[in-house]
């Protein structure tokens, strides 16, 4: 998948002809897309070894010299807005209160846990053992986002849980079917089923947000992935370090998208056993992935009831081992 080809469909102005030029003075324009490295920064290597002057120069004798300046002019905005400066404290404390806003989880005892909610710009990690109600937290989350802040949801799907229907059942501000519809269409969820499929989508969506230039009120708030074991896990198994790895590009990507796009990020994880007696666990994925979430939240739920009790594990300006008990809805709850 060449670079250029996202450049084009986003920027017509990045044409044949336009590629045809580049390539003329050895700026190329195939490299391809690693898990690794920056979208596209092969090719602006390349851009950059150049004499700008000069290739500016070459291109006002061209028949189509304007479009051809313009199309230079654009790849180097693009570029500048790759390579960000690096920037102090006060810098990173105005963008925090600026464009790092929090979200609702949907739930009025975990907000006040986490002091108003999800934090854009971090990754979340919600721990627990299966059937604890992290899809569902998942999904009243989501609900919530779409309804509340107005924004889009993207909801990646490992495992076929996520239930529209579930969905609509949570939004329940509103008896305006108008209204739930619009609420409902803000939500997209896409099935993933292996690491390589995540990889492609996330890098899709990063290159879809980086060429996306105008932002209002629907942008995207939330990414979910329910769950990120399941994709991960497989690839751990035997003494190679390759899908150790790829898990930490993984987790890299995830914490660059959200850095960057001022998206809250939603994960979810599976428990295993801790060893020992006791039957105690503790989170899966290792020591490796521990590092790699903001914040990182343990669920567990009473089976009597439908009570479920939320701890923090880690959180960059709470203490840990503060917990809340929420009250899931139950399934067949309908709204008011």
């Amino acid at each position: 998948m060449a670079p250029l080809k996202h450049l084009e469909k986003e920027n017509p102005i990045i044409d044949a002809c336009f590629q045809d030029f580049c390539a003329s003075h050895g700026i190329l324009t195939s490299c391809v897309l690693h898990l690794l490295f920056l979208y596209l920064s092969n090719y602006f290597e390349d851009f950059l070894l150049h004499d700008l002057y000069e290739l500016t120069a070459f291109s006002q004798r061209q028949t189509n010299a304007d479009r051809l300046k313009e199309g230079i002019t654009l790849i180097l905005s693009l570029i500048e807005r790759q390579c960000r400066p690096l920037v102090n404290g006060l810098k990173l404390l105005e963008d925090l209160h600026r464009n790092k806003h929090t979200l609702s989880t949907g739930d009025k005892e975990t907000d006040s846990l986490l002091q108003g909610g999800f934090r854009e710009g971090q990754l979340t990690e919600l721990v627990g053992p299966s059937s604890s109600g992290k899809t569902q937290f998942c999904m009243q989350a989501a609900a919530s986002v779409a309804e509340n802040h107005l924004g889009r949801v993207l909801y990646l799907d490992t495992g076929n849980s996520f239930s529209a229907r579930r969905i609509a059942q949570f939004i329940c501000s509103s008896s305006d079917a108008t209204l739930g519809q619009k609420v409902m269409s803000r939500i997209l969820c896409h099935t993933v089923y292996d690491i390589y499929t995540l990889f492609d989508t996330l890098q899709d969506l990063e290159i879809t947000l980086r060429l996306q230039m105008n932002v209002n009120e629907s942008r995207l708030r939330l990414l979910v992935v329910d769950s990120i074991s399941s994709l991960i896990t497989p690839i751990l198994g035997g003494s190679g370090s390759q899908g150790r790895a790829l898990m930490v590009a993984i987790g890299y990507l995830l914490k660059k998208l959200a850095h960057e796009h001022s998206i809250a990020i939603l994960v979810t994880n599976h428990t295993v056993g801790a060893g020992g007696e006791g039957g105690k666990t503790k989170p899966a994925l290792g020591e490796t992935w521990k590092s790699i979430p903001h914040v990182r939240l343990s669920l567990s739920r009473d089976h009597k009831n439908s009570n479920c009790t939320i701890s923090i594990l880690k959180h960059t300006s709470l203490p840990s081992g503060q917990a809340a008990k929420t009250l899931t809805r139950k399934e067949n709850q309908q709204c008011p």
